[in-house]
């Protein structure tokens, strides 16, 4: 009974933080009005149309680590920016020249009921729009004279942009999706060391944003930023290893997708290249090996612990 008990715990504590997540988005997007209204009600609908938010609990949860406020609106700010890009780069993966999706969620994508240029736009105004909003963080602690504090936050927040920008850019997320479209439109053999940069990039570079961002806005050393990191890493490759299996084993009802589409595609994952019992035995390793890092931070975080255990074990 207790397991149930705490998993139903964990649920009803995530439902929450999502529901705080999605009031803050709501707080912070533009107003539909004006001559560009259209692109605007295009963003809003992309952001607002659902998702988990789970990269700005994970940074939520990782900034507790290392620190107990509440109401830290900095924090806040690269939670909403971070969201923000995440659903640009939905936007953009389901346009007619990369995935040509016409359905995210049970929903029309934005492209399918905007048109693709409009949905180009939304992306790229939700990418600026939330720089706009993570620099709105310096704004939350303004500068007052040469207090230490202030100047310490500040760089806090400067390193937390530099990683913001580079983990969403041609070096991160970016990058790992040019190499996944080139090499599907050249019909290149996709090796397993470039699989595992495609999904180190596109997939884990957003969750080690949300994980590495949390610690130094927390104040964690650079020692511990590094092991926040480390840990993110293996997240986020146990993440899409997982996602491989279930295009195997899932259950369409569960999924809300068609199974088996990564081998009819004859696409690389890692269950083509290593096999279906040894995937399920990598993300075992890498799930083991993150929660072994997150225990040698300052604090234990139970809810972290359980989330990260959730995205990796994940039925859908």
């Amino acid at each position: 009974m207790a397991d149930m008990y705490e998993s139903a715990q964990f649920e009803e504590t995530l439902k929450a933080k999502q529901l705080e997540v999605e009031e803050l988005l709501k707080m912070a997007l533009p107003k539909e009005e004006d001559f560009q209204k259209t692109v605007l009600e295009a963003m809003n609908y992309s952001i607002l149309v659902g998702g988990k938010r789970l990269r700005p609990i994970l940074m939520q949860e990782t900034y507790h680590i290392f620190s107990q406020n509440e109401s830290d609106r900095a924090l806040m700010q690269f939670m909403l920016a971070l969201e923000m890009i995440h659903t640009y780069s939905l936007v953009h993966d389901d346009l007619p020249a990369m995935d040509n999706d016409m359905l995210r969620r049970g929903q029309p994508t934005t492209h399918a009921k905007y048109g693709e240029a409009m949905a180009i736009l939304a992306g790229d105004g939700l990418l600026n729009l939330a720089y706009e909003t993570a620099c709105g963080a310096f704004e939350m602690m303004p500068y007052r004279g040469d207090s230490g504090f202030f100047v310490e936050r500040h760089q806090r927040i400067a390193k937390a942009l530099k990683v913001l920008s580079r983990k969403a850019g041609v070096y991160g997320m970016i990058g790992g999706q040019v190499v996944d479209v080139e090499s599907e439109k050249r019909g290149d053999v996709i090796t397993p060391e470039k699989l595992d940069f495609i999904y180190r990039l596109k997939t884990g570079a957003l969750l080690e944003a949300a994980m590495v961002i949390g610690a130094q806005l927390g104040g964690a050393s650079e020692t511990e930023v590094t092991i926040v990191e480390s840990v993110a890493t293996k997240v986020g490759l146990a993440f899409q290893i997982q996602d491989d299996i279930l295009d195997v084993i899932g259950d369409t009802e569960i999924l809300g997708k068609p199974v088996g589409s990564d081998e009819k595609n004859e696409k690389a994952t890692y269950v083509a290249h290593y096999g279906l019992e040894a995937s399920k035995a990598k993300v075992a390793e890498l799930t083991e090996s993150a929660l072994g890092q997150l225990y040698r931070l300052p604090k234990h975080n139970r809810f972290l612990e359980d989330l990260i255990k959730s995205l990796v074990n994940r039925q859908k």
